[in-house]
């Protein structure tokens, strides 16, 4: 099969970036993905997160992971001059439950990886790389060691002492500079089977949803319920889920991921660094989902931390679903939907296309409703409009509002292309961006929702120019 790194593949080989802190393993990642993707500093232990990407590397198509740098640190001896190690992520001020997660995080990555590149500094073999070579023994099969920082061959010949620890081979490499990568990204490709990656088509990707909002507010319950599973802890305790847990289920022959996630509080609420670690993968959560469902406590109403994450969500161009969670709780009074309804629309201004979904994560009462909706909505999300029948459109909206006609306000729209969907983006061309106002903005959109079937969802316009930079709105 011919890769062509202008497609999207699936079922690709996972490859893993593993080492204690600062031995360049995002510095490598970064050189592999030839674009800086993941945050590189002096300082050990800045990623926690294990960052995944796709990678297209020596002609192959793979998923690069950057996993959180962590060490085995020696707790204080105990009595006799001896204690326990304890692994941690490396860094000041990381509490011992963080360093927990990201450990955790990081060797459930290792195993699920089908290769391990394993980075070394250049220099002699620290007791802490000895632990971590015996600590990834189990993993041996699937291990490419490679020695960093080896620019010009600096201490190359020291790296060879890897031999004696068993490396069948290793692979002096300089990822700030490049040295030699060319040759290790050969040898990972070599040691990959590509045999079940298939081209990844739009209509065969699971829908992925994204369960967000505050804590307590029925995420892990719906999410549970959604995948007939127990794989979020459900507590009464606010904050239980602190890391994003995704399960998968089918609705109508279609595949779902569903993303649960830990409840976003106020930011001077969150006094706890794991809390606050968790919250910012919540919202990055955001970026990988093509819907959220906002949950909100219908028994305690909405609150400025719902209208944060519903603007996140809208600015990202991901669909949104307000769902309202307990409503089996609610005294089921003439007019009580319609009023919520009206005070969401209120609060929401700018998002009267977000769908409101009552429902009842607890005994299942309007799940059915709630997906049928993330269903239309994905549909919504993937149309593409032809753009000859875009611009018929637009004459008839030009003519039916023409642009204003002021020495200050005139422009004219020449035409206009969809530029992508799911977000879904149009640009307009115009003659004079700068002088196209808000309302005339708002009407295009309208008109787009209206007559082209993205009811359901936000719409972004970009306004250019030739030789001018786009506005976008």
């Amino acid at each position: 099969m011919e890769f062509k790194p202008e497609i999207k593949y699936r079922r690709l080989p996972l490859v893993a970036l593993a080492g204690r802190p600062n031995v360049g393993k995002s510095t490598l990642f970064n050189r592999l993905l030839h674009r800086r993707r993941a945050i590189t500093d002096p300082a050990p232990g800045v990623t926690r997160d294990p960052v995944e990407m796709d990678a297209f590397i020596a002609g192959k198509p793979l998923r690069l992971v950057d996993t959180g740098g962590f060490k085995l640190d020696r707790e204080h001896p105990g009595p006799g001059g001896r204690g326990p190690a304890r692994r941690g992520l490396a860094g000041a001020g990381n509490s011992p439950v963080l360093d927990d997660l990201v450990v955790e995080r990081t060797l459930e990555i290792l195993k699920r990886a089908d290769l391990i590149v394993l980075m070394f500094e250049a220099g002699e073999l620290t007791p802490e790389d000895e632990e971590f070579i015996e600590l990834l023994r189990p993993f041996g099969d699937k291990l490419i060691a490679a020695v960093n920082k080896t620019e010009g061959g600096r201490r190359e010949a020291e790296a060879w002492n890897l031999l004696s620890c068993g490396f069948e081979q290793v692979y002096p490499i300089s990822a700030e500079h490049g040295d030699n990568v060319g040759e290790l990204e050969a040898a990972i490709i070599r040691r990959l089977d590509f045999s079940q990656v298939e081209e990844d088509r739009t209509d065969q990707r699971p829908i992925r949803i994204a369960l967000l909002g505050k804590p307590n507010t029925g995420k892990s319950t719906l999410s549970n319920r959604l995948t007939v599973s127990a794989a979020s802890i459900v507590s009464e305790i606010p904050g239980t889920t602190r890391d994003v847990v995704e399960g998968s289920f089918s609705w109508k022959g279609r595949d779902f991921l569903v993303l649960d996630t830990a409840g976003i509080r106020r930011k001077n609420k969150v006094t706890e660094n794991v809390e606050y670690y968790s919250v910012n993968r919540a919202i990055k959560t955001i970026g990988n989902a093509d819907i959220v469902f906002l949950m909100i406590d219908a028994e305690e109403g909405l609150s400025d931390q719902d209208k944060k994450i519903a603007a996140l969500a809208h600015d990202k161009g991901r669909g949104i679903i307000m769902t309202l969670n307990k409503w089996d709780a609610i005294p089921q009074v003439k007019n009580t939907f319609e009023a919520v309804c009206d005070r969401i629309r209120f609060l929401f201004g700018k998002m009267e296309y977000a769908p409101i979904v009552p429902v009842s994560a607890r005994d299942g009462t309007g799940v059915d409703k709630l997906l049928d909706t993330a269903l239309k909505m994905y549909r919504q999300l993937s149309t593409r409009i032809e753009t000859a029948a875009l611009n018929q459109a637009l004459e008839k909206w030009l003519e039916e509002y023409p642009p204003p006609m002021g020495p200050q306000t005139r422009f004219k729209v020449k035409y206009a292309v969809q530029s992508s969907d799911n977000p879904v983006s149009f640009i307009f061309f115009v003659s004079r961006p700068q002088a196209v106002g808000e309302a005339y903005i708002s009407y295009l959109r309208n008109r787009i929702r209206r007559d082209l079937g993205f009811s359901l969802i936000p719409v972004s316009i970009e306004l250019r120019a030739s030789g001018e930079k786009a506005k976008r709105t």
